[in-house]
């Protein structure tokens, strides 16, 4: 059990708990939801999912715990795990000399201290990524024993200055060493630490020679964590990327990312493929997702859309025609401040103090979520409970 876990906790377990399938819940409904758990846990529908156990909904800690530590860091891991997020997630980019991190982006210039580095400075460059102009210091274009003189700062000071509290005291992770972080913290807790793992502008680095594709499915296979039961989600943007890991052997399940109704995927964009975000929300779309995923990561405001004063309206249809797709959903992003809140959930004129996050989270999950990202992990959680007791 998770720390802190009640017997009565709605929850799934797994094959080598009960069995493939086993689902321990009340209602018929929340036995969908386990279901469709079980699914994404495991790449097959009916079977159920690693060994341990994934409550519905399960909460995955966005960058870690990034609303208290400055994110993708191993103290931010860390805090995230402590706080007992059932997932913790993961971006991926990589370095010059094909070494993969753990950044958001990999324009480094708000998330490191690279800019106090007078020898990096004619590192300083402008590049387009994903048909955006950007200036800044480019992770592709140091090794990492360079990367690694560095360290990590918050990304956003004005709104979380607490966290400038933490600038410089964690380097930027590998993902090798975060998967030995998770391997170490999974025996001494006696259960596995699940990641959710993020190929960051797969078509991109293609292009320049640094595949992500191949270089995550080595590392996982490295640490056993290619197959179908193993503790992972594999997520990315761009669909093209998702079938490549499922090319290379990867059983483990799969979500396609989905970003603004009026967007299309990059690798859309390269390969003339003229459907947008709304198309793949259809439910011809998610037919189509269906047959290479398990899941969809949508942002919440497709869940609840606000309108034009930012106020939240009426749910859309998109869980009830994802569930109809065999698909789960894990949205993103569930936030603390007012900023980043709808303005009937805000309290309060400062922007960057905490508004009612618990009711708007509360709002969410009550759709029929499957799982929801959050930088405050235990904010969620919290809500989380509410909805995982039969």
């Amino acid at each position: 059990m998770h720390q802190g876990q009640q017997p009565g906790r709605r929850k799934i377990l797994g094959a080598a708990a009960l069995g493939a399938g086993a689902v321990v819940f009340g209602a018929a409904g929340q036995a969908a939801a386990a279901e469709r758990t079980a699914t994404a846990a495991s790449g097959r529908p009916g079977h159920g999912g690693a060994g341990g156990e994934l409550p519905v909904p399960l909460i995955v800690g966005h960058r870690g715990a990034s609303g208290y530590r400055p994110e993708h860091t191993l103290g931010s891991y860390q805090l995230a795990l402590d706080m007992g997020a059932d997932v913790i997630e993961q971006d991926l980019v990589p370095t010059k000399d094909g070494h993969l991190v753990c950044r958001h982006e990999n324009d480094i210039t708000a998330t490191t201290d690279v800019s106090a580095h007078p020898e990096f400075a004619d590192r300083k460059t402008t590049k387009t990524v994903d048909g955006v102009k950007l200036t800044g210091w480019f992770t592709e274009d140091f090794t990492l024993a360079e990367l690694k003189t560095l360290r990590a700062k918050e990304r956003i000071p004005q709104t979380r200055q607490h966290n400038t509290l933490y600038d410089g005291v964690w380097e930027v992770p590998t993902f090798d060493e975060v998967l030995r972080w998770a391997d170490r913290e999974g025996r001494r807790r006696g259960r596995r630490v699940w990641l959710h793992i993020e190929t960051k502008h797969p078509t991109y680095f293609r292009k320049l020679g640094l595949g992500l594709e191949e270089r995550l499915a080595k590392a996982l296979r490295a640490y056993g964590r290619h197959r179908r039961t193993s503790p992972n989600f594999l997520q990315s943007f761009e669909p093209s990327s998702i079938q490549r890991l499922g090319k290379l052997g990867l059983e483990c399940p799969k979500v396609v990312l989905l970003d603004a109704p009026d967007t299309r995927p990059w690798d859309f964009v390269e390969s003339g493929d003229p459907r947008t975000v709304a198309d793949l929300i259809e439910p011809k779309g998610l037919r189509w997702i269906a047959d290479f995923a398990q899941g969809i990561g949508p942002a919440l405001d497709q869940i609840i859309p606000r309108d034009a004063s930012g106020k939240s309206g009426p749910p859309t249809s998109l869980v009830k025609d994802a569930h109809a797709a065999g698909l789960v959903l894990h949205p993103y992003t569930g936030r603390n401040e007012n900023t980043f809140l709808p303005t009937d959930y805000r309290r309060g004129t400062d922007p960057n103090a905490y508004g009612d996050a618990r009711g708007y989270f509360r709002a969410c999950l009550a759709t029929g979520l499957d799982g929801m990202f959050s930088d405050n992990p235990d904010t969620a959680l919290l809500v989380a409970e509410e909805f995982r007791k039969a």
